[in-house]
C-alpha cells in the first residue's frame, strides 16, 4: 500500500514538475514589453502681461539663454500596420526622424542662426520640418532677474507646431493643450516652469507642419515668432 501510494506521487512530480519549470523558462524569456510613459499634463498659461519677454529669434535674447537652433526635415516613411488594422492594410506611414523623443542625437544636423528662423522651409505642399534648441536659464537677462519667474515658451509657427519639451509632449485628451497644433497660424504657449532658477536647463523640439494638410498648400514652414515670456 505504502509503495503503490509513493509510486503516484512520483507519476504526479514527473508530470508536474517539467511543466512549471518550462512554464517559468517561458516568463523569463518573454517579459511583459515596457509601457511608455505617460505625457505630463498640460499646464495653461497665464493671460496677463508678461513681466518680460526674450526675443529667441534674436541673437542677443538667444545669446542669453544659451539658444543654438538646429533645423532638419521630417520625412513621411513606410511602416507596419498598429496591432487591430483591417486586414486590406499592408502598409501605413510614420514620421521619420522621432527628434522630439529624450536623448535623441542632433549633433549631425546643421545649426542656424536665430534670424534664420524665419527662412521659408520645406518643399512646400505636404512638408514638415523639426527645429531643435536648448535653453539655460541665465540669472538676469539684461536687467531682469529671472530668479523665482513662471517661464513660458512662445512659439508661431506658418501654419502649425507641435512642441516638445524634455522629451514630452505635455497633452491629455479632452483638455486644452498648448504643445499640440492650436489652429492655422496660431501661437503655441507652453509652460516650461512655474518657477525657474539659474542654470535651469530644457530642450526643446518644435515640429513644424505646412497646412492645412489636405489642402496641400504652396507655401512653406517657417517661425512668425519665438520668445520666453517670464511672469512675476
Amino acid at each position: 500500500m505504502c509503495t503503490r501510494y509513493f509510486g503516484v506521487l512520483a507519476a504526479i512530480a514527473a508530470l508536474t514538475v517539467p511543466a512549471m519549470l518550462a512554464s517559468g523558462a517561458g516568463a523569463q524569456s518573454a517579459p511583459a514589453p515596457a509601457v511608455a510613459p505617460a505625457p505630463p499634463p498640460p499646464v495653461m498659461p497665464p493671460s496677463l502681461p508678461p513681466s518680460f519677454v526674450a526675443d529667441i529669434m534674436s541673437a542677443r535674447d538667444a545669446g542669453a539663454l544659451g539658444v543654438q537652433w538646429k533645423t532638419l526635415d521630417a520625412k513621411i516613411v513606410e511602416a507596419q500596420p498598429v496591432q487591430g488594422a483591417l486586414p486590406i492594410h499592408k502598409t501605413t506611414y510614420d514620421i521619420s526622424p522621432h527628434a522630439g523623443e529624450g536623448g535623441f542625437d542632433d549633433s549631425a544636423w546643421p545649426a542656424i542662426k536665430p534670424e534664420d528662423l524665419a527662412v521659408r522651409r520645406s518643399g512646400g505642399r505636404v512638408g514638415f520640418v523639426w527645429y531643435r534648441t536648448g535653453i539655460t536659464i541665465p540669472a538676469r537677462i539684461g536687467d531682469f532677474d529671472t530668479t523665482g519667474a513662471k517661464a513660458v515658451l512662445r512659439v508661431l509657427v506658418d501654419d502649425y507646431a507641435e512642441v516638445w519639451v524634455n522629451g514630452q509632449m505635455p497633452r491629455q485628451s479632452g483638455y486644452p493643450s498648448p504643445a499640440t497644433i492650436q489652429g492655422l497660424n496660431l501661437p503655441n504657449r507652453v509652460v516650461l516652469a512655474d518657477s525657474v532658477k539659474a542654470g535651469d536647463r530644457f530642450q526643446i523640439a518644435v515640429f513644424g507642419i505646412n497646412g492645412p494638410i489636405s489642402v496641400a498648400p504652396l507655401n512653406m514652414v517657417w517661425f512668425r515668432e519665438a520668445r520666453i515670456e517670464f511672469y512675476k
